[in-house]
């Protein structure tokens, strides 16, 4: 199986565990008695967002009163734009993001009556142009289902978390640019499909407001990831992009700790240190030593012992050697 290259942070694993804990917090902040406004509220100003991104000018007011139905006075393209934008997240919860015919169906909402060829992969070439001339050479429209095919594999059976596959696939969309137009709103919208796997209320976080106010830092991210050859810089980006939401909505008392989400599940003999190890590979199975030892401030020696000591007591095992993952055994 085809696995792309990408390398996770210490600062991205510690972004994983807050975040796990900040989206519970986040989805009782939507079931409270203005949930319902908040959810049109954020959908607009998805929508709003990742269409600005790519250059419509309609204000946020404009997009409503279009979901609403109302006449809008502006150009005949970019009405069909947020036309389209709606119906297609509207289509969020029948779309799989494993799948890559709902990938090609969701283009073909998006883009239709934009181009001749929605819900169709490229047929020719393609690069990304900047201020200083191409920026970015898409790989040739032949490889392209190849490509898609290899990248929606690794989607499916990875077995890193979906925070940091949401965000490899992201970019790893963008580098094919595997459509002649649409990349962007395309690659957007299935990071939070991808997200909505892990929970879905991320149906409703308008993360695309975010990029939209940090669009300069989303494409330097995507430039030093692909200078970089791996998508490591992206990852930490979109994270620091997906907890900056959640913050912003964070509105009531945090009831959840995360250290014991698994603690718990394990016994309540376990150490301090021990749950934070158990946490970090629930979320990242695929955590190194010396980033746990670096995340707990002790030695990778310190480190070794205390999951010598856990493995030992049958509470994890090691899948694998170098590019292995971690095992959590319930108990």
């Amino acid at each position: 199986m085809y696995i792309p290259p990408f390398e996770i942070s210490t600062e991205a694993i510690n972004m994983v565990a807050e975040i796990s804990a900040q989206v519970e917090r986040f989805v009782i902040r939507m079931e409270q008695e203005d949930g319902l406004r908040l959810r049109k509220v954020n959908r607009i100003k998805t929508i709003h967002s990742s269409l600005a991104i790519e250059g419509n000018t309609l204000s946020e007011n404009e997009v409503s009163d279009i979901i609403d139905g109302k006449t809008v006075v502006a150009p005949i393209k970019q009405i069909q734009e947020v036309k389209n934008a709606i119906a297609t997240y509207e289509l969020y919860p029948t779309l799989d993001a494993f799948k890559e015919k709902d990938l090609l169906k969701a283009h073909s909402v998006m883009m239709k009556a934009l181009i001749d060829d929605a819900g169709q992969y490229r047929r020719c070439g393609v690069g990304v142009f900047g201020q200083q001339g191409l920026a970015h050479l898409a790989p040739p429209a032949d490889r392209v289902p190849i490509l898609m095919s290899e990248l929606m594999e690794w989607l499916k059976k990875s077995k890193d978390h979906l925070l940091i596959r949401s965000c490899v696939f992201h970019y790893e969309f963008e580098f094919i640019h595997p459509f002649i137009d649409g990349n962007g709103r395309m690659g957007r919208l299935w990071q939070s499909l991808i997200l909505g796997k892990f929970n879905p209320v991320f149906e409703y976080l308008p993360v695309e407001n975010m990029v939209y106010a940090n669009q300069q830092a989303y494409y330097d991210a995507i430039t030093e990831s692909t200078n970089k050859g791996q998508s490591g810089p992206f990852i930490d980006f979109m994270l620091r992009e997906i907890l900056d939401s959640l913050n912003k909505h964070k509105k009531i008392p945090n009831t959840n700790n995360v250290g014991n989400n698994v603690g718990n599940n394990v016994g309540n003999n376990v150490g301090n240190n021990e749950k934070k190890i158990l946490d970090m590979i629930s979320n990242i199975p695929t955590v190194t030593t010396p980033q746990l030892a670096e995340m707990l401030g002790v030695t990778k020696r310190q480190c070794e012992r205390i999951i010598s000591s856990m493995k030992q007591r049958g509470l994890l095992r090691r899948i694998g050697t170098k590019g292995g993952y971690w095992e959590i055994i319930n108990k």
